[in-house]
């Protein structure tokens, strides 16, 4: 482990490199930290290092395997992300490509560490920074696609609030329609649990009671129908109707016939 002098100089040249002056802002792609700067130069040295974690990695067949060791390696680059998280765009100007960066990004999501990686996804989201070079999918799509995988896989692994994060974090982003669909099937299913746990008690049960639960599933869940009718979701949608027209006003109550005619 790095000394705490280390992993104070590597936070504040991430600082020098969490910017580009205005006048080179990109006009095509985004540069990395230039090599003649000392923040150049310890990004180059840190990428060094990524890199042959990543080798090491590469060296690992089992997924589950590589989990912890990321965890672990990870741990090199906080000071330096801390860093550049801190400058990015404090004076308005443009942050540079970062390859530790979003490198970490994919590394949290596979750790689940989620509030992590949601913090390097807005950074890069923002800035317009690119993926690592094997990597086809901008930072939006990856992060709504490999969280949403994660998430409708594994109930318990991705929370609620999570997924609106990322919802809110990629709106507007260009995506396959199918992927966007896969994040939105996650938030309904979240609140159809919600619904199927509610207690009218709770100081946080929405205005709506249960009911409002069920329809904001609907509304997620039909969406996503719209944009993939291979999503998965008719089953989940015909039930939450059925629940829907059990909790309408006035249902299941006896009909009102009014009194009997007299003699």
């Amino acid at each position: 482990m790095s000394s705490p002098f280390r992993r104070h100089k590597q936070r504040v040249l991430g600082i020098m490199s969490g910017t580009v002056a205005p006048e080179t802002v990109r006009t095509t792609e985004l540069q990395e930290p230039k090599p003649t700067t000392a923040a150049g130069q310890e990004y180059a040295a840190l990428r060094v290092l990524l890199h042959d974690n990543l080798r090491t990695l590469s060296d690992i067949a089992s997924h589950e395997a590589r989990v912890p060791v990321k965890v672990e390696m990870a741990r090199a680059f906080v000071p330096w992300i801390e860093g550049v998280l801190a400058a990015a765009g404090t004076d308005g100007s443009q942050a540079a490509q970062d390859e530790i960066l979003v490198t970490n990004l994919v590394w949290a999501i596979d750790y689940r560490d989620f509030d992590y990686a949601l913090r390097l996804a807005t950074h890069a989201i923002r800035h317009g920074l690119a993926m690592p070079e094997k990597f086809t999918r901008t930072p939006a799509c990856y992060l709504a696609e490999e969280v949403a995988t994660i998430a409708n896989a594994e109930f318990d692994a991705v929370s609620l609030d999570h997924l609106l994060a990322v919802s809110a974090l990629v709106e507007g982003h260009d995506m396959h329609d199918a992927v966007r669909a896969k994040l939105l099937k996650a938030i309904g299913r979240r609140y159809a649990r919600r619904a199927e746990e509610f207690d009218p008690t709770a100081d946080n049960a929405p205005a709506g009671g249960k009911a409002a639960y069920v329809e904001t599933a609907l509304e997620n869940l039909r969406r996503a129908l719209q944009l993939d009718a291979n999503v998965g979701v008719k089953k989940d949608i015909e039930r939450l109707d059925r629940e829907a027209k059990k909790l309408a006003p006035g249902a299941g109550e006896p009909l009102d016939r009014g009194e009997p005619p007299q003699g």
